[in-house]
This record gives C-alpha cells, structure tokens and sequence, in this order.
C-alpha cells in the first residue's frame, strides 16, 4: 500500500470560460469539482495505475463533507482526520482561447493540538502498513512548521521510504530530517538554497539532508541527483494544456516506480510521461491515458556528468 498525506486538503473547482479579460464579467461553459490537495491528486493517479493507495490528512466543514462524498465512490481509500474547521476551496479558471489557467486558493481550517494528536496517531497505524509515504502540499494554519520533519522521521522509525513534495520552511526543515526524496520544482529548489542552476541545487539539497533530489524543469523535463548518479530526462515535445497537477502526477510516477524497484531511467520517464499527459487532461488527478502510453517509451532519459 502507498500511503499520501495532504494535511490541506481542497475542494478543487475548475472553471472553463472562453477568454479570461481582467475587469469583465465572464460567461462560465463548465463547472468540474473534485477532490483536491496535492497527495489526493497523487493518490488517484497511482489508483489509475493500480496501486492500492490510501489518503489521509484533515476534512472538515461543509467543503470537506462534498470532498469525502466525492472520494467515496473511488479509489484511493480514505483515511481523512475530521476538523472542526472548514476545507479550503481552489478555483482553477481555465482560458479556453490560450489555455492558460488562473488558480485562486484559500487558507485552510485552522487546526487544533487535539486534532494534530488525532492525526499522528491515525499517521502511525497506516505507517504499519505501508510500503512507501508522500508528504504533500502546504501546511494548514496551526501546523507548526517542522510538522513534515516530525512526520519523516517518523515513517524512518517505522522503516518506510517517504517522499516530501512541499515548499519554504517546511521543505527547508523536512530535508534536515533526511527524506528518501524530495521533488522540488526549480523556483522552490533555487528559493531552498540560493542558486538558480538546478544541477548545483541539486546537490546542494542532498547535501542538506535528502538521499535523493528530484526537480521539475517544467516543460523540459526532469533533473534526478540520486547516490546512483544524475540523469535528465525531457519529453519528446512540449504540451500544451493546463499544467495544475502535473507535478503532482510526476510525484505519483516516481512513487510507484519505487515501489516497483524500477531503475532510476525507468522511474523518470514514467514521471515525466504522466506529466506531460495530465496536462491533457481535464483537472488535476487525472492524466491523458493516450498520451501517456504514446509518451512512456518517447521521454529521453540520459546520464549526466555527476559534480563533486
């Protein structure tokens, strides 16, 4: 079982309108809402791939209510902690005529110390059954900011390989705590460490904590710092689409193929194939099966000069 944490989770809501223009009132042509935060979109593309996935995390309010609603019917199992306070909400507006998208995200419920113990211990029993942990997304208010790092050396205690995809100072404390892998774009990377070159960051995070660094180029791609050596890999062709998600869908392809014991070559194209496919694809969580198939054996992936 792989097991996602989104302690803020969203109720995702996509609009489409046909031309987004500041200042003007816009006819909306369609309306998609779905269960959101970046460890349930990672949770259901690896359900799509046919990994057995739980999510848990915090629901709570009228918008948590809708969230757990709409994940009941389907794969990942949900394993959410109540809060008293509401679920965020995220809106994408989608612009049909470019295909650029605005996203709009609210603050999440505040949570109690109550709520963080209810959490941990729900935390700890899944950890028994796991084969591999993703730590996702921002921290909601009343989470103190070395609560991944908490969360890490937990799932090292219980002997289960974890992967952190988070941003700021909870990525700055969570890589001290010694990650298996981190998943950083290049802005949150260069942010992390102060360098914009993403090969030197790379190592430079490794040498802070994690065993393995992998940042998303964007539309070129992947760079892996791994103890086995450093690879590129890049997709045959960019795509045009909304790119929400995407990340999410890589962190879910280099989840399953560690669970997997694939090759480092083999994990990257899968990430970089399920990145470029979701951003086909309708919202978040989902990805282009099509292209993903077509794109799988396409992504060029090569070893690089590894750096002292």
């Amino acid at each position: 079982m792989i097991l996602t944490v989104t302690l803020n989770t969203a109720l995702d809501i996509t609009y489409r309108v046909p031309a987004l223009a500041p200042h003007a009132s816009h006819r909306v042509t369609d309306v998609a809402e779905r269960p959101g935060g970046k460890g349930l979109n990672v949770a259901r593309v690896l359900a799509a791939l046919g990994h057995e996935t739980v999510v848990t995390g915090f629901a709570g309010g009228p918008c948590g209510a809708v969230l757990r609603d709409l994940l009941a019917p389907l794969p990942p199992v949900d394993a959410l902690v109540p809060v008293a306070g509401r679920t965020r909400r995220t809106v994408a507006v989608v612009d049909a005529a470019t295909g650029d998208t605005t996203q709009l995200n609210e603050p999440g419920p505040a949570v109690t110390p109550e709520e963080w113990a209810a959490f941990l211990t729900t935390y700890a029993e899944l950890l028994g059954d796991a084969d591999a942990v993703a730590l996702c997304g921002s921290l909601p208010p009343g989470i103190h900011v070395g609560a991944y790092a908490e969360l890490i050396r937990r799932a090292r205690t219980a002997g289960v390989p974890v992967l952190l995809d988070t941003s700021g100072e909870p990525l700055r404390r969570g890589i001290a705590a010694r990650p298996d892998l981190v998943k950083p774009n290049a802005d949150e990377l260069a942010r992390l460490t102060g360098s914009r070159d993403p090969l030197r960051a790379a190592y430079d995070a490794r040498r802070r904590g994690a065993h393995t660094v992998v940042a998303s180029l964007g539309p070129d791609g992947m760079l892996a710092a791994t103890p086995d050596g450093l690879w590129r890999a890049a997709p045959p062709a960019k795509v045009r689409g909304n790119p929400t998600g995407a990340g999410d869908s890589a962190v879910a392809g280099l989840l399953s193929g560690l669970v997997e014991g694939l090759p480092w070559p083999q994990r990257l194209a899968r990430a970089v194939a399920l990145s470029a496919a979701t951003v086909l694809a309708p919202a978040a969580g989902e990805f282009d099966a099509a292209t993903y198939e077509d794109l799988l054996s396409r992504v060029e992936v090569t070893a690089q000069a590894t750096a002292a």
